[in-house]
């Protein structure tokens, strides 16, 4: 249940009211930002909501039982607030979001309205909405393990145990031309097979795209190192960029086994049967058909 302050509670008994709406959004980077529709900042304990963005919010709906609640906030794109870059690279994707309800004129005097995180982002121009989804949002999401013959685990997590810190997995690169909008050559990496890299994940530690991570494409050893990423950066990649690749896992149990000597840790099935299994049928005189063990 919410919990009202007796003194706002006076003011909104009295039918005169100053209040406004405050938004504080906390990035996965950690960074805290503040916005309000007030047309001054306000201070919610240590955190100040800017004005001058424009931000307003539409009506929020709230459910009984354990529907997810939804409702949208919308904004004008400030270089010092919120910005398009930062909406591109990602940072604000599944940020924590609290909405508070403020009386401008004694902000110790408010009220936690709704909590959740960020859904969906539309940029148009200068302007951007953003969807608010409820803390019950997560329980509409599928969970669970699925039984297949590749790996569930994500290289080098706390399932895989694989390091990747070893110099084996881990490299580092500048690049060296820029071939399109997502790939390029790179030196640094001669000492790694063709391959190598491919599925791994590319950080970039110098450079406008400097901090971001990519999945990579393809990497190739040939004439010269290259390397293609799954998408584009938000800003342009430059010859000079510097960056960190990490080993690539395809997830077969054969990979496991070759390239990581990690079978211990592999958290696949690779002997359940296929769709071939399942589908296939006795024939008369093959061999198999004597009820014998199939091994």
């Amino acid at each position: 249940m919410r919990t009202i302050p007796a003194d706002l509670q006076s003011k909104l008994d009295s039918g005169v009211t100053t209040l406004c709406r405050c938004w504080i959004v906390t990035r996965g980077d950690g960074v805290v930002q503040g916005f309000t529709d007030h047309d001054e900042d306000v201070a919610v304990g240590a955190v100040t909501c800017s004005a001058g963005t424009g931000l307003t919010g539409s009506e929020a709906t709230q459910k009984l039982g354990l529907a997810s609640d939804s409702s949208e906030i919308s904004g004008a794109l400030a270089a010092d607030t919120l910005n398009e870059d930062d909406l591109a690279a990602g940072r604000y994707d599944a940020a924590g979001v609290e909405l508070w309800l403020v009386d401008w004129s004694e902000p110790s005097l408010r009220v936690l309205l709704a909590k959740g995180v960020l859904g969906e982002i539309k940029r148009d121009g200068p302007v951007f909405t953003a969807e608010l989804r409820g803390l019950s949002d997560r329980l509409t999401q599928e969970t669970g393990r699925l039984f297949t013959t590749t790996c569930s685990a994500d290289l080098g997590d706390g399932r895989c145990k694989v390091d990747l810190t070893l110099p084996a997995y881990r490299g580092s690169g500048v690049v060296a031309a820029v071939t399109a909008v997502s790939s390029f050559t790179a030196t640094g990496l001669d000492a790694y097979a063709d391959g190598w890299f491919t599925a791994g994940k590319l950080t970039f530690t110098a450079g406008a795209n400097a901090g971001l991570s990519v999945e990579v494409k393809m990497h190739r050893k040939s004439a010269a190192v290259a390397f293609s990423l799954w998408q584009a950066m938000p800003q342009p990649i430059a010859a000079g960029d510097a960056f960190v690749v990490t080993a690539g896992c395809d997830k077969a149990f054969a990979t496991c086994h070759d390239r990581f000597a990690n079978i211990i840790n592999f958290r696949g099935f690779p002997h359940i049967p296929g769709n071939d299994f399942v589908m296939s049928y006795p024939v008369q005189g093959a061999p198999g058909n004597d009820g014998s063990s199939l091994n």
